[in-house]
């Protein structure tokens, strides 16, 4: 039996239960820096459905595709023309009916995003809103009347710089925008609006997809009297830079509102229609407090994801912390651990390890911990981060904060997947953004024929977490361990405990620790890390996995 066989077999039964995902592992697919099918230096869905064979070979079990609707692209697919329908930069429906049919071959779900809080400036929707006060769609973005001296009506801020207001000189009133000011924000109080995303999102069911990935989740609501946000009482360093004003407020008005939570539990009951599911993005002063908010008991989002882990903070005690306050405050609701995705400098560079034992141990480390893990494409190729000079940039984020924020496009660069091709086999177009040089060192040709390499180690590892049941569904706890360490337990009733310990430095680290009861080692190919009597030895970057009875 091949190993696809194998995974589709582990999914069929995995499926069979309502909450298999709390099993499954999320790959993200960012469709632009993917794979480019017709030769114009752009990924496209035809060819993220060509790779899908390599996307299934690795083990994960969902796929999780960023926007590829119809847009401006001033934002790259976060600013939203049509919902229904695809970008021709991405190719069109059918080729979209198609990538779903071949996921669905291969054993893969297909999870998208849904871009809800607000639009591109080009939607019909605002065209519409914004030609007067008094049309049927007036009232379906936030709008608001000057102050008696002409100022924005109040003091919120945009995330991507300066104030969250834009003046519009049609209406001659202010439209709010928490990002550029071509997305207008959307106003979710209006009910016409959230059916008119509910019917989005039901169309997208309708064609096969599995779920959907609630982008900026915490942004549908606003407070209707637009009170100021107060100072904060530290600067929020974790989800938005240092650079960046947008910290130095307490975000209690302009987001994370109240009211966004029965909105959450409309969209579940239309997902449960389909036994569809959904992973709603957190990025608030206390995200943690609100992704138990977001994925309480069974009627709201199935899983959250913040940005805790994606900050440039790793250590031993950063990480354990995270996991135990989250522990502490979700009882139901699930967690995507995330080290990586398309709007943070990659993780091998952010937290210092640019060596394929460092991106080996933290794919290790994630999968270890308790929740859904969600994987940024690239990182299984131990890949770090871009540099790309200010005359190629295109991240509007990069051109305003430049150069004490880069923006986003280190991380955005294309997949290196031919090392004997041009622009390593991702186009035969000069690609949107450079292909560097160690990236095209990194190629999955080179990768797939060395058997100690991060992409190998990758397959092997997220195959093996298959098989302990511990990883996949047992609570976890936390070992006192001096920092580089990290030691943490798995435990699921009927099974013996599995004992985790990590060294997240570039030394050897040895522990003499005298553990009873040890069964067996767990044997995960390339973990390194080993036990001679009460010494556990972990090289530089090492890991070691033992099983302990009850």
């Amino acid at each position: 039996m091949n190993m696809h066989s194998q995974h589709k077999l582990s999914q069929d039964s995995a499926n069979k239960r309502s909450d298999w995902w709390r099993e499954a592992v999320i790959y993200q697919v960012y469709p632009r820096s993917f794979m480019d099918s017709n030769g114009d230096g752009v990924g496209d869905l035809r060819g993220i459905t060509d790779k899908l064979d390599y996307i299934a070979k690795l083990g994960v079990d969902i796929v999780w595709i960023s926007p590829f609707f119809t847009s401006p692209m001033k934002d790259f697919g976060y600013d939203v023309a049509d919902y229904c329908d695809v970008d021709p930069l991405f190719g069109n429906l059918a080729d979209f009916d198609a990538l779903i049919k071949r996921a669905h071959e291969l054993g893969l779900k297909i999870m998208i995003d849904q871009v809800l809080s607000h639009t591109a400036e080009n939607h019909p929707w605002f065209i519409e809103s914004r030609s007067d006060k008094n049309n049927p769609k007036a009232n379906w973005y936030v709008w608001a009347d000057p102050k008696p001296d002409g100022n924005a009506p109040n003091n919120w801020l945009s995330i991507f710089g300066g104030s969250a207001w834009q003046w519009d000189t049609r209406r001659l009133q202010y439209y709010l925008h928490n990002f550029l000011t071509s997305q207008p924000d959307m106003n979710f109080h209006h009910p016409e609006v959230q059916n008119a995303h509910l019917a989005n999102m039901r169309f997208w069911l309708a064609r096969g997809v599995d779920g959907f990935r609630m982008d900026a989740c915490i942004f549908h609501f606003h407070d209707q009297a637009l009170r100021d946000n107060p100072p904060a009482l530290k600067q929020n360093t974790t989800s938005v830079a240092a650079s960046n004003p947008y910290g130095m407020q307490a975000h209690i008005y302009d987001n994370t509102r109240p009211e966004n939570i029965a909105f959450l539990e409309r969209v579940r009951c239309l997902l449960d229609e389909y036994d569809a599911i959904s992973i709603g993005e957190i990025g608030s002063d206390d995200a943690l407090e609100v992704m138990a908010q977001y994925t309480e008991g069974e009627h709201r989002l199935h899983m959250a994801y913040s940005f805790n882990l994606l900050t440039a903070e790793h250590s031993a005690a950063y990480l354990r912390k995270q996991v135990e306050d989250f522990e502490a405050k979700v009882k139901n609701g699930g967690a995507s651990w995330s080290v990586g995705n398309h709007d943070v400098a990659r993780v091998m560079t952010r937290w210092g390890g640019q060596n394929p034992d460092f991106a080996k141990l933290i794919l290790t480390l994630q999968l270890s911990l308790k929740g859904t893990p969600c994987l940024y494409q690239g990182d299984e190729l131990a890949l770090y981060e871009a540099e790309v000079p200010y005359e190629l940039l295109q991240d509007p984020v990069g051109k305003i904060f430049w150069p004490e924020s880069k923006g986003r496009d280190g991380c955005r660069t294309p997949m290196p997947w031919d090392h004997t091709r041009a622009h390593a086999g991702f186009s035969e177009a000069q690609p949107w953004l450079p292909l560097p040089e160690h990236h095209q060192q990194a190629a999955v040709s080179i990768q797939e024929n060395q058997p100690g390499s991060a992409l190998n180690f990758a397959r092997t590892i997220l195959h093996w977490r298959k098989t302990i049941p511990q990883l996949l569904r047992g609570a976890i706890a936390f070992d006192d361990m001096p920092e580089p360490l990290l030691a943490l337990r798995r435990q699921l009733a009927g099974h013996p405990s599995v004992l985790a310990i990590f060294n997240l430095s570039a030394q050897p680290q040895e522990i003499n620790w005298e553990i009873t009861h040890m069964a067996s080692t767990l044997k995960g190919h390339g973990l390194r890390g080993e036990k001679a009597g009460s010494t556990i030895k972990l090289p530089a970057y090492g890991a070691w996995f033992g099983r302990l009875d009850q």
